[in-house]
């Protein structure tokens, strides 16, 4: 059984930084996709950073690109999102998951089986 623990939220000024970490256990398998997404209330879910498992490809929705990367420690079993140059419209809960496989659709909310519970990322102006 997969596990997902994320950590790290907080509240930031805008421009500011936060690194966000999840920690994975029961998670054994290279080649697959692990992603950071985040829900801002009234919004649905969308993809911010995936990262292959194992390997270097990493993936960005545009409105993240060149402030956030995305990097694993894989001995550790543990994702992270580093976050800088913080906007206002960054606010949102963001969560860890895990897809069980490669996909041809990485930032895909639908190719994703194990999620975490959330840390919560407020930024204010």
């Amino acid at each position: 059984q997969v596990q997902l623990v994320e950590s790290g939220g907080g509240s930031v000024q805008a421009g500011g930084s936060l690194r966000l970490s999840c920690a994975a256990s029961g998670f054994t398998s290279s080649n697959e996709y692990m992603g950071w997404f985040r829900q801002a209330p009234g919004k649905g879910r969308e993809g911010v950073a995936a990262i292959l498992f194992g390997g270097d490809r990493t993936h960005y929705a545009d409105s993240v690109k060149g402030r956030f990367t995305v990097s694993q420690d894989i001995t550790k079993k543990t994702l992270y999102l580093q976050m800088n140059s913080l906007k206002s419209e960054d606010t949102a809960m963001y969560y860890c998951a895990a897809a069980g496989q490669w996909t041809p659709l990485p930032l895909s909310r639908f190719e994703y089986k194990y999620w975490g519970q959330g840390t919560q990322v407020t930024v204010s102006i």
